[in-house]
């Protein structure tokens, strides 16, 4: 657009031909861009009546609409019975002032996909919603999937947690809705069933039983004295136990136990009389247990949610086998903009039943759908015909249970209300962490919910396995899916400040490029804060990198150590030359500095252990090392009992094997480690 000249000069120092001159510039000037309003405005109108042509054009069938805006970013995804009568109802009526109003006006394209049922519309729209992160969608992220208790398919199956694709040849239990749920479902199994937890490798080499079969965890299936048709027994007692089949359980163990006393096998009576003894305790302190109210459904999830603070969060309980696994939290985005999304011919629902739908659409797409969900907030019944479709068996979704699951039920919603409260209170603090590092540092920030840092480490272990962190806070948080690590090559080995000054090279080069030629994408923009974690000589490092790209000098920081070293007393050093900025050991903005340091240390050296442990192991197998054959192999790893064991050795142990000379120990030892 063309720019107005200045204003002319009073009429006293111009005469009449340059005052009509500069008038008649100033109406082109107004006239081309009222033309061009003009222009845009009927660009408009077209783009809406070509809209709403396709909306008239639509089918009176059920199906998946989306709605795309100029970037062809997705704004909503929904799901009609009639697909025309639900679109035709965003674009014949005057939406002005509402969250629906701001998305209408943002609409450049739609796209429509019909289905048969309303069920499969429901299914292929939140398929849609997870794919493509609508902005006014209420959205569960994607978490890692659930654990599980794993049996493997072994002549005396292993015992093992696990989490990923199951595999038929193994028997899995679960889910589980934390690992730590899983790893006490491991202990009990091994107090009372003694099933072996070993991986096969050493299970395959060992001579002799473990420690664990010393005290009475393991009974032993390793050597021939262990290998009884008992183990078998106890697996199969242990699965029932898991199904939730506990007095089967017990009254086969009871009369096991009765059978060996009759023929005067008192030693084997006695211990199934302390197995049945640790099964009854482990029964006593299981708080929540299934009662007569439950019938036969032992496998049941309870859904509870919360909205306040225009956040929520949705808890899920499991009750596997008849037995409270405990719960997890998820907490979704969107709420405000989704919530309000309503039209004037459908019916009000509240925020909580809008969040609870969304999330059994969601989380079921990939998840094991019991018989029977418990949920804190009526839902629409399409969403049970969904679930029945998709696992191929009846889903009950009870909204007013009684008896324990009303018990399970208040349960889950304490333990939503708690959760939300947490995270409320987590978030304001974060929020007033952030507010306390721009004020500190003075920096101008118009939006503080965008105010991006990233923080930069390096790690290594006196010159090996260099490797490089950078972590990212946003939002108030840090943002994990961001973290990036590099691993730093040709240095010489221990060179921090050449690995700093490659590490932000490789970062911001091509950021820096596009930056100055404006065409940046927003997910890669360049930070407000660059910290790096050291004084004055990886700040002049950063400071070099930054000039050479082009970049403000202003964005950098360094978090050097203060006296003693002492926690509390860091200070921040600038590459721009201001002075040195003390925060106060009760300051918040230096609590949140240390909290994104401390991620970066800690994403740094998990990198760098982990690409030690593979160049010293998973680089020199036992196999690879020249002199040891098959035998030898066999011999190291039956005595040591598998590859961590021999690479944990001294040079002496190494030796006392037969067949190891001392030469061979030494290049055992040096391969290994």
């Amino acid at each position: 657009m063309a720019e107005p000249t200045d204003p002319p000069p009073p009429d006293s120092e111009l005469g009449a031909a340059t005052q009509a001159a500069w008038a008649a510039e100033r109406a082109q000037i107004e006239a081309a861009e009222a033309a061009r309003v003009q222009e845009v405005e009927a660009a408009a109108r077209l783009e809406r009546e070509r809209i709403v042509a396709e909306v008239l054009a639509l089918p009176h069938l059920p199906g998946v609409y989306r709605y795309f805006d100029a970037q062809d970013q997705v704004l909503y995804v929904g799901k009609a019975k009639d697909l025309k009568r639900r679109v035709s109802s965003y674009f014949q009526k005057n939406h002005a002032g509402t969250r629906i109003g701001m998305m209408v006006a943002r609409i450049a394209r739609l796209e429509t996909t019909v289905v048969r049922t309303e069920a499969e519309a429901l299914l292929l729209e939140n398929n849609l919603i997870k794919t493509l992160n609508p902005r006014f969608n209420i959205l569960f992220r994607d978490d890692k999937s659930y654990p599980y208790l794993k049996f493997s398919g072994h002549a005396y199956p292993r015992m093992s947690y696990y989490r990923g694709a199951v595999d038929k040849r193994h028997t899995y239990f679960g889910p589980y809705p934390s690992g730590w749920a899983v790893k006490e479902a491991i202990q009990l199994m091994q107090k009372v069933f003694r099933i072996r937890t070993c991986e096969d490798s050493v299970f395959n080499n060992r001579s002799r039983p473990c420690l664990l079969h010393q005290i009475k965890r393991c009974s032993g299936p390793c050597v021939p004295d262990g290998q009884t048709p008992e183990y078998a027994a106890n697996v199969a007692n242990a699965s029932r136990f898991l199904r939730g089949e506990t007095d089967e359980v017990l009254a086969g163990l009871q009369a096991q136990m009765m059978a060996h006393a009759e023929r005067y096998e008192y030693e084997l009576a006695a211990e199934l009389r302390n197995q049945i003894q640790s099964l009854s305790r482990v029964l006593q302190q299981q708080v929540v247990e299934e009662s007569s109210a439950t019938g036969r459904e032992r496998d049941v999830d309870i859904l509870a949610v919360k909205v306040q603070g225009g956040r929520a969060c949705v808890n899920l309980a499991m009750v596997r086998g008849g037995r409270h696994l405990g719960d997890r939290a998820f907490f979704p985005k969107h709420v405000d903009d989704a919530t309000a999304l309503h039209l004037d011919d459908e019916p009000v629902h509240s925020p909580e039943r809008l969040v609870l739908e969304a999330f059994i659409a969601q989380h079921y797409l990939a998840s094991p759908v019991p018989q029977l969900i418990v949920i804190s907030e009526p839902v629409e019944e399409e969403l049970a015909d969904a679930l029945a479709a998709q696992t191929g068996s009846r889903v009950t979704l009870q909204a007013q249970p009684r008896g324990q699951r009303r018990i399970w039920l208040d349960m889950c919603v304490t333990g939503a209300e708690l959760a939300l409260t947490r995270l409320l209170s987590e978030e304001g603090s974060q929020q007033a962490r952030t507010r306390a590092l721009v004020d500190a540092l003075d920096m101008p920030v118009p939006e503080l919910d965008k105010f991006r840092v990233e923080c930069f480490d390096i790690s290594h272990t006196a010159g090996e396995a260099t490797m490089a962190s950078c972590v990212v806070f946003e939002g108030h948080q840090m943002q994990s899916s961001q973290y990036r690590r590099y691993t730093i090559e040709g240095i010489t080995g221990g060179d921090d400040y050449a690995a700093m000054r490659q590490v932000l090279t490789r970062r911001y080069s091509k950021l820096a490029e596009a930056a100055q030629a404006g065409t940046g994408p927003n997910q890669a923009r360049l930070p407000d804060l660059v910290l790096v974690d050291g004084g004055r000589g990886q700040v002049s490092m950063a400071r070099e990198v930054f000039e050479e790209l082009g970049l403000d000098l202003s964005l950098i920081a360094g978090v050097e150590k203060g006296e003693g070293r002492k926690v509390g007393l860091e200070e921040l050093v600038f590459a721009d030359g201001r002075e040195k900025v003390y925060l106060g050991r009760d300051s918040a903005a230096l609590m949140l500095i240390a909290q994104i340091r401390d991620e970066a240390h800690r994403f740094a050296i998990t990198g760098m252990r982990a690409k030690r442990a593979s160049t010293r192991v998973g680089g020199s197998r036992l196999e690879d090392i020249p002199g040891v054959g098959p035998k030898k192999r066999a011999q190291l790893l039956q005595r040591f009992g598998g590859v961590r064991g021999v690479a944990d050795a001294s040079v002496e142990d190494l030796a006392s094997v037969k067949g190891i000379s001392r030469e061979l120990a030494d290049e055992i030892y040096r391969a290994l480690r």
